[in-house]
C-alpha cells in the first residue's frame, strides 16, 4: 500500500538531520520553539482553574459533544479551541475500577476525530485506532490535506466508546488519535483526564477533596489576536519541515491557564500531574525549600512505597501522582514551580494562605504492587525509534518502517510476558497501548529514578536502550506502539501490532 504520508516524508526528511539534536543522556528538549505574537500576561495573575467532573446521563453512561468554542485563555483575548464539551482541557471523568463507562462522543467539529483512552485497558473497537474515524455530523468537514487511507470503522455524527475500567486506580487521560492529525488536534484542545479509583486507594489516608488537584501542563503559542499558532504543513498532513523534531511553545498552560496561581493551606496536597504537551519535557522543581515531590503513583497507579524527588522529569504523556507538603511554610509565603529544563522558567505558583488541620499522611506501604522478576526464556522484541529510510524516503520510523495500518509488525499472544526493548536515536517518549509495563533496565543498568511502578509511557533518551516487561490480557485485536512526541507520531513514528 502506498502511504500518502510517504510523499510528506520525502518532502521533509532532508530538512532535518540529527545534527544539533544532542545525542546525550540529558533530559533536554526535542523540538523547535514557537514564539507568541500576542500580549502575554504577567505570570501568576490568572487563577488556576480545575476542570469540571463530567456528570453521567445515567449510571455509567456519558455524552460528550466535540465542538468549537471561543475561550478567554489569555486575559482580554479569545482563542478558538476544539474542545470536548467545548472545554480546554475537556471534562474529567471520575470513575470506579471495574465499573464500565460508556461514552457517546458527538462530533460537531469540521474535522474527523478518534478518541483514545491513554492508559486504558480497552477493547480494540474502543481504543481509538487512528482510522476508526468519527466524521462530523452531517458529513461536512475540511478535506484539506486529508489522508487517503481506507479500511477503518468510520462512523458519522456519533460513536459509542466502551471502557471497562478493569484496572487499578490510576490517572489516565483521553485525547484525539486521528491519523496524521493527532498533534494539531490535541494542540487545539482535544484532551482531558480520566481518573479511576478503587478500594485499595480509598483506604489510604491521602489528601482528598479540594486538597487533591489535577495539574494538566502543556505549552502553546498565540497569534496577536489570541488564536493558537501551529505550524501545520499546507495542503498535506504533518508540520512544516522546520518543526519535524517537535513543536515547543513559549506559554505554559496549567489546566488551560497561563502560569496560574493557586491558594493553598499549609498542609499536604495530592497533585496529579500530566504532561499534555506535544513535545516539551519538563523538569519540575520548587524555587524554595523545603517542599519536595513525594511520588505515590505512576502512569498505571500506586507504587508499592513512596519515592522522594527533588525534581520531576516528565516527558510528554507521562503522569506522576505526588504529595507536596506545605506545612513548613507560613501564611503569606509563595512557592513557585519552575521548569529546570528551561532556565527555571515559571510554571505555576502556590500561595500559602493559612494554617489548617491535616488528617492526611503518607503510608510507608501504598499498595500491593511489587516489581516482577522477568522469567527466563521469554519472547524478546526490539523496537527501533529513529529517523531512517521508509519505503525509499527519509522520515521518522519504527524498525525502519513508516506507519502502515494494514501490516502488523508483531503478533503478540495474550497472557504471556514478553521483554520489549526500545532503542532510540534522539529523544522519544514511547507509549504502548492496552497494557502497562515495568521498566527492567536503562543502558544495561537498573531502572532510572522516574521509572518506578507500572508505566504506559517511558522517556527514552538519546542513544539509549530501555527494556520493559509487558503482558497483554483480555482483548484481542489491533493496537499501537508509537512515539508520544506528537509531531513524530504524525510523521509516521507508529507501528501496529496484533494481540492474538
Amino acid at each position: 500500500m502506498k502511504l500518502s504520508r510517504r510523499t510528506l516524508l520525502a518532502a521533509t526528511g532532508a530538512a532535518a538531520t540529527l545534527t544539533g539534536c544532542g545525542l546525550d543522556s540529558s533530559p533536554s528538549q526535542s523540538g523547535e520553539l514557537l514564539r507568541s505574537k500576542a500580549k502575554l500576561p504577567e505570570p501568576f495573575t490568572v487563577p488556576l482553574p480545575i476542570p469540571p467532573v463530567k456528570k453521567p446521563t445515567s449510571p455509567g453512561r456519558y455524552r460528550v459533544v466535540q465542538r468549537k468554542a471561543s475561550l478567554e485563555i489569555l486575559p482580554g483575548l479569545k482563542t478558538e479551541v476544539l474542545g470536548y464539551d467545548g472545554l480546554f482541557p475537556g471534562p474529567t471523568f471520575d470513575v470506579r475500577s471495574g465499573r464500565t463507562t460508556v461514552v457517546e462522543q458527538v462530533n460537531e467539529l469540521d474535522v474527523p476525530t478518534a478518541v483514545h483512552l491513554h492508559g486504558g485497558h480497552t477493547p480494540a473497537a474502543s481504543d481509538g485506532w487512528p482510522l476508526d474515524l468519527l466524521m462530523p455530523a452531517g458529513g461536512h468537514h475540511d478535506h484539506s490535506g486529508h489522508h487517503t487511507m481506507q479500511g477503518g470503522d468510520v462512523k458519522t455524527g456519533s460513536r459509542t466508546y466502551t471502557f471497562p475500567n478493569t484496572q487499578r486506580a490510576a490517572t489516565l487521560w483521553y485525547h484525539d488519535h486521528r491519523m496524521d492529525y493527532t498533534a494539531p488536534q490535541v494542540y487545539r484542545g482535544l484532551f482531558g483526564l480520566h481518573l479511576i479509583r478503587d478500594e485499595e486507594e480509598d483506604r489510604l489516608p491521602l489528601p482528598h477533596g479540594d486538597r487533591e488537584i489535577p495539574l494538566v501542563i502543556a505549552d502553546r503559542a498565540f497569534a496577536e489576536d489570541g488564536s493558537f499558532i501551529y505550524p501545520a504543513a499546507k495542503g498535506r498532513p504533518g508540520v512544516e519541515s522546520a518543526y519535524m523534531e517537535g513543536v515547543v511553545a513559549d506559554v505554559t498552560l496549567v489546566n488551560g491557564a497561563p502560569w496560574p496561581v493557586h491558594e493553598v493551606d499549609a498542609v499536604r496536597y495530592r497533585l496529579r500531574i500530566l504532561n499534555a504537551a506535544n513535545a516539551r519535557r519538563y523538569e519540575l522543581g520548587f524555587d524554595r525549600g523545603p517542599a519536595k515531590f513525594v511520588q505515590i503513583g505512576s502512569d498505571g497507579g500506586l507504587l508499592g512505597a513512596p519515592v522522594e524527588h527533588e525534581t520531576l522529569v516528565i516527558a510528554p504523556a507521562e503522569r506522576f501522582d505526588v504529595i507536596v507538603d506545605f506545612s513548613a511554610y507560613k501564611p503569606g509565603d509563595e512557592v513557585t514551580v519552575v521548569n529546570r529544563l528551561d532556565d527555571n522558567a515559571p510554571v505555576l505558583r502556590f500561595k500559602v494562605a493559612r494554617r489548617a488541620t491535616d488528617d492526611s499522611s503518607i503510608p510507608a506501604k501504598l499498595s500491593t504492587y511489587a516489581a516482577i522478576e522477568a522469567p527466563k526464556g521469554l519472547v524478546k522484541r526490539q523496537w527501533r525509534f529513529r529517523r531512517g529510510n521508509a519505503g525509499g524516503h527519509h522520515g521518522w520510523t519504527i524498525n525502519g518502517k513508516a506507519f502502515d495500518p494494514v501490516n502488523m509488525q508483531a503478533q503478540v499472544k495474550l497472557d504471556q510476558y514478553e521483554i520489549w526493548s526500545f532503542v532510540t536515536d534522539v529523544h522519544h517518549p514511547v507509549h504502548v497501548h492496552l497494557a502497562p509495563f515495568q521498566v527492567l533496565s536503562r543502558r544495561g543498568r537498573g531502572p532510572g529514578p522516574y521509572d518506578a511502578g507500572w508505566k504506559d509511557t517511558v522517556d527514552v533518551r538519546p542513544a539509549e536502550v530501555v527494556e520493559v516487561l509487558v503482558k497483554f490480557t483480555a482483548h484481542k485485536g489491533k493496537y499501537l506502539i508509537h512515539c508520544h512526541n506528537l509531531e513524530h507520531e504524525d510523521m509516521a513514528m507508529m507501528a501496529a501490532f496484533e494481540t492474538i
